[in-house]
């Protein structure tokens, strides 16, 4: 009988090389300060929950109505009989609030990724992406006959030279994240929309990190830097700022009925529960009535990056609410985010191969949530522990 004995040996080559990770178990919800099992209370930063919407009494409402009028699930996948009105009112609400014909609502983030680039790209087209993309990109990529094409981070002079060698494809499709999930910074998506117009090319942008945080209302990268009309495929989460789960693609309708037919993780994934789809609708309504979320979201943000640098820790390329530190190889790196916990702060270790071997960094999120005393709280233990680490 085959036994785990290479599943073991894969295993004990993580903890070798220092990057294994047990799971955390938190013992309440999502918030600044959250209770570890066992009791411990520590300052999280390690949260995508932007704006704190996971708590907003206006999505909790409206979580609960659903409930009580649809109960706790759809019953099907979307094309047989999971289309519920409320599921029909998230995608107008979505479509209205991004600008554009036409929104489509997946299970995750992740899986929006995988149903639109395997609906939209055949054994004819090339795909050209940001070698920084995150991994359900680069996944949904694998899933397609396409072409691929990568052009190095952010490098518009290399992007420009691989759209000119793909001129005899049937579609050239130039596909970047909004915001980079793991550096916080900011994809120069007018020049990239630019350069695909110059070569006729369509445009994909990931802003999973951005949806909440950039643009008018949190409407996300497109709005940021005024290219309404001319981004066609614009894919947001619902599972960050928006403070729920999912992900949706806001395109042409065209588009959206092509993915409905043929998007596989669509297709054979039951719908989000009514409550969810409730939620956000709600979310979208905070978002355009509660702008002072998203601006003491920046303030944090700025003021705290700030600081970093000036007592000397390396932020990397940040420029939004994701604020790296680089502390290195991957041991040390998981070392440092445990002595941060010991101190009553929580920020993840990232490492190999999310990053590259010897980019290891603690990734703090700063939120809306977070108070001044908090922050400051969070730089005392950063400089006790970067001094010990000899960081800074």
């Amino acid at each position: 009988m085959a036994n785990f004995d290479v599943i073991a040996q894969e295993l004990q080559a993580l903890k070798d090389a220092g990057r294994y990770r047990p799971l955390t178990v938190w013992e309440d919800g999502s918030d600044a300060w959250m209770t570890l099992e066992g009791g411990k209370r520590v300052l999280q930063m390690s949260s995508n929950n932007y704006l704190g919407l996971t708590h907003h009494p206006k999505m909790k409402q409206a979580a609960i109505e659903a409930t009580e009028k649809y109960g706790v699930g759809a019953g099907s996948v979307r094309t047989i009989t999971g289309t519920l009105a409320i599921h029909d009112e998230l995608e107008q609400k979505l479509a209205a609030f991004k600008g554009t014909e036409a929104a489509l609502v997946f299970q995750s983030g992740f899986t929006t990724n995988q149903g639109v680039l395997g609906s939209i790209l055949g054994a004819d087209d090339v795909v050209i992406s940001d070698e920084l993309n995150h991994a359900s990109i680069i996944d949904g990529i694998r899933l397609t006959k396409a072409s691929r094409k990568i052009f190095a981070h952010k490098d518009m002079d290399q992007l420009e030279a691989v759209l000119k060698e793909c001129g005899s494809y049937r579609q050239r499709v130039v596909v970047t994240d909004g915001v980079f999930s793991m550096d916080g910074d900011i994809a120069p998506l007018t020049t990239i929309v630019e350069l695909a117009e110059k070569y006729d090319a369509l445009v994909y942008v990931d802003d999973a990190h951005a949806s909440g945080v950039l643009g008018k209302h949190g409407k996300g990268s497109t709005d940021h830097f005024g290219l309404h009309g001319r981004v066609h495929f614009q894919i947001g989460t619902l599972s960050k700022a928006i403070g729920a789960v999912g992900g949706y693609v806001a395109t042409s309708q065209a588009a959206k009925d092509l993915m409905i037919n043929n998007a596989r993780s669509f297709l054979f994934s039951t719908s989000l529960p009514p409550s969810v789809a409730a939620s956000c609708i709600a979310a979208i309504d905070v978002l355009k009535t509660e702008p002072e979320l998203t601006e003491r979201l920046w303030s944090n943000a700025n003021s705290f990056r700030d600081t970093l640098k000036k007592e000397g820790f390396n932020t990397g390329d940040s420029e939004t609410p994701i604020i790296p530190i680089i502390v290195g190889e991957p041991a040390r790196t998981l070392e440092f985010s445990k002595r941060l916990l010991d101190e009553g702060l929580c920020a993840q270790g990232i490492v190999y191969p999310t990053v590259s071997m010897d980019k290891g960094r603690v990734r703090m999120i700063v939120t809306a949530q977070h108070t001044d005393e908090d922050l400051a709280f969070a730089l005392d233990a950063l400089k006790k522990v970067g001094r010990e680490f000899g960081i800074i």
